[in-house]
């Protein structure tokens, strides 16, 4: 048999809330009753049942999305909530990761719905070119499964603080500016705000971020203005 095709069923706690945050993305709703909507967005399909006591931090609720152009899809995402929120949203519940590396030969980006859902889009037969394979390199791609896979921020902030820690003068300042950026958007998931401004203040002197890295590292800005009202961040 052919065409067969598997739709994720995911919990939430309230149809409108998970309706709505999707609409941002570009989503409509195809179908609704009580208790279960669903969700699509060209041959994207979610749908959803309601568990009214349902807590969204303790949420297993997964899967996974293959595209040939995760870049294309995140940037939508990324300007439909620059439109509803001002904002990539980066830390919190709901939030949205950047296009990194994942595995070995994997590049992807997640989303985290208002129920705690992540939603982990990944590129679909695409090989990833060798990149550096200096200590932070590593330690960088170590950091991304802990956190992005693992859901363990807080060792992943362990582990790239060691290797930021004892970076040689001669590392690839690309590497560098991929690591402490990505070393914010732990902080702020962590709720440590103080450690989010150092590291983007940190990048900004290295001068070597490409366009959508300072790009993010804008949402990421405005994101630390909001939550740490009195530090300082250069533009």
């Amino acid at each position: 048999m052919t065409n067969e095709v598997t739709v994720p069923l995911l919990p939430c706690r309230d149809a409108d809330e998970i309706s709505a945050f999707y609409a941002v993305l570009g989503f409509r709703a195809t179908y609704r009753q009580p208790g279960y909507i669903a969700l699509r967005r060209a041959d994207l399909h979610l749908h959803f049942f309601v568990v009214p006591d349902f807590d969204p931090h303790t949420s297993y609720g997964s899967c996974l999305v293959l595209v040939d152009d995760i870049g294309a899809l995140h940037r939508a995402f990324a300007d439909g909530m620059r439109t509803a929120y001002g904002e990539v949203l980066v830390s919190g519940v709901p939030r949205m990761t950047r296009p990194r590396v994942r595995a070995a030969a994997l590049s992807g980006f997640s989303i985290v719905d208002p129920a705690g859902n992540w939603i982990r889009v990944i590129a679909r037969g695409i090989e990833r070119a060798p990149g550096p394979q200096t200590t932070l390199a590593l330690a960088l791609e170590h950091a991304v499964v802990l956190a992005d896979v693992r859901d363990d921020h807080a060792r992943a902030a362990t582990v790239l603080d060691g290797a930021l820690g004892k970076v040689p003068p001669d590392e690839d300042p690309a590497v560098m500016a991929e690591a402490l950026a990505y070393r914010a958007e732990l902080a702020l998931v962590l709720g440590d705000e103080r450690t989010a401004v150092a590291a983007l203040e940190r990048a900004r002197e290295l001068d070597a971020t490409g366009a959508e890295l300072a790009e993010f590292a804008s949402d990421l800005e405005r994101r630390v203005r909001d939550l740490a009202t009195g530090y300082e961040v250069r533009v």
